[in-house]
């Protein structure tokens, strides 16, 4: 279970550096993610993607609920109430509520897309005024040795804090 510890770098060569010596630390590049003004990171430095920077997957799982209980109770309906000659099974009942779920998803998560992440809300004023932020998703038992790391060789970054929610697909 990974977890993702955020650090607020006061600018890009910080970031180069810290970047650099947590590849050495046997941090794959894949769970680093910075965050910074537009078209500021170089092109060799991971950044953030919208996973990252938007309530996307916040957004599709709490369409996919909502969803999912509105197709229930449309199924539910049609079992009770079965338009003129058919006749409805609980099957219906299932497959409405799949479908309630699948379009549910997607529906809330296109609009979550253009919310920014609440977990970045904190940072949002330090990324405006030049700093970097810097998001990496470490397996718990790492969390310290990491922290440790980063205070020890870097007094100058800021702690942000730790997420305890890193979605699958971030």
């Amino acid at each position: 279970m990974r977890r993702r510890l955020y650090f607020m770098l006061p600018d890009l060569a910080s970031a180069r550096a810290m970047f650099d010596e947590l590849l050495l630390a046997r941090i794959d590049e894949r769970h680093m993610h910075f965050c910074a003004r537009e078209g500021m990171l170089p092109a060799d430095m991971p950044e953030a993607n919208s996973f990252q920077k938007t309530d996307l997957i916040h957004g599709a799982e709490v369409g996919m609920l909502i969803g999912g209980i509105a197709g229930l109770l449309a199924g539910g309906l049609w079992l009770i109430f079965p338009p003129e000659g058919m006749e409805m099974r609980i099957l219906a009942v299932l497959v409405s509520a799949i479908g309630g779920s699948l379009f549910g998803s997607w529906a809330s998560g296109k609009a979550a897309r253009s919310i920014p992440s609440s977990s970045l809300q904190p940072f949002m004023d330090d990324i405006e005024s030049g700093k970097v932020l810097l998001m990496v998703d470490v397996p718990f038992k790492r969390i310290a040795e990491i922290q440790q790391l980063v205070s020890n060789r870097h007094p100058e970054i800021r702690f942000g804090g730790v997420d305890p929610h890193v979605p699958v697909f971030s």
